[in-house]
């Protein structure tokens, strides 16, 4: 008796470790991989609400993972030229006293018109996707106004739970911190959507995505908030401001934003200090 020739299926990989970061911080957007042996590459569908509060409404698209960048296909040859979506989220602050002469250089190189254009970017395709951010007019059918600290703001809707509870715990906190109260008296503004491009690049801002807020206060006592504001009264040295030079939200401010996702401006080599912005990625326990 003669049987036909059994051929082994091949081992598929396991799936990124990264999908499970995605899968924990968006837990109403389903992410189903498949591995493409042609692409040495996961496909990547992506099912998520139109509206957060109409789950059977659902929308979806492909992406390639790319190292956690969510490529659509025709960029997937060009993945060296984005930043992965998952890195470590650093929450020390480099004291700038501390840069070394190459180090200067490099972050004025960094900060300069010529290399914000050219360099290397967010890949915006995944928030493009979630968001409804392809245009001004679809993404405004998300976007709601609230307040927040007292001031009038407009946030994008998958963001306002988060954005309410942080509001939340700095009021509670604020009844017997005094630090956290004078804070929530001195704000001045407390700014979200806003579609535009960022500064200096072709890329859209993240509070286009209405996910970003810049608060604002009444008096900045002479201090830098922005690095591009202070670039343009010191164009050499903009830097070496030391960071109690720089206006900055009360420790536990930062961390009440932090705990429900959104990550600190004034962590940045290029600090905007009055920044939140909100990647719960970034903070996922699988990322950890």
């Amino acid at each position: 008796m003669r049987f036909a020739q059994f051929t082994a299926p091949e081992t598929q990989p396991a799936e990124p470790e990264g999908l499970a970061v995605f899968r924990e911080s968006y837990p109403d957007v389903t992410f189903d991989a498949q591995f493409i042996a042609e692409y040495e590459d996961w496909k990547i569908s992506v099912t998520a609400p139109v509206f957060p509060d109409k789950a059977d409404d659902r929308k979806k698209a492909v992406f390639w993972w790319a190292g956690s960048r969510f490529l659509p296909e025709d960029k997937f040859s060009e993945k060296d030229d984005y930043w992965p979506l998952i890195y470590k989220y650093s929450r020390e602050i480099k004291d700038p006293s501390s840069y070394t002469e190459e180090e200067i250089e490099a972050v004025r190189d960094f900060g300069s018109a010529d290399s914000r254009m050219s360099q290397s970017g967010t890949p915006m395709f995944f928030y493009d996707f979630l968001y409804a951010a392809k245009s001004q007019i679809i993404i405004e059918d998300h976007i709601v106004s609230t307040k927040f600290l007292g001031k009038s703001t407009k946030i994008h809707e998958r963001v306002l739970p988060a954005l309410k509870r942080v509001e939340k715990q700095i009021q509670l906190a604020a009844e017997t911190d005094q630090e956290i109260k004078t804070f929530v008296s001195s704000v001045k503004s407390a700014d979200a959507y806003n579609w535009r491009i960022i500064g200096g690049t072709d890329r859209k801002s993240f509070h286009s995505y209405g996910i970003a807020i810049d608060i604002l206060p009444k008096k900045l006592g002479g201090k830098a908030i922005f690095w591009n504001w202070e670039k343009e009264r010191n164009p050499k040295n903009w830097m070496k401001v030391p960071l109690s030079q720089r206006w900055t939200p009360p420790a536990k401010v930062i961390d009440i934003f932090a705990d429900e996702g959104f990550i600190w401006g004034g962590n940045w080599i290029i600090y905007d200090n009055m920044h939140f912005e909100y990647h719960p990625e970034l903070f996922a326990t699988s990322c950890r």
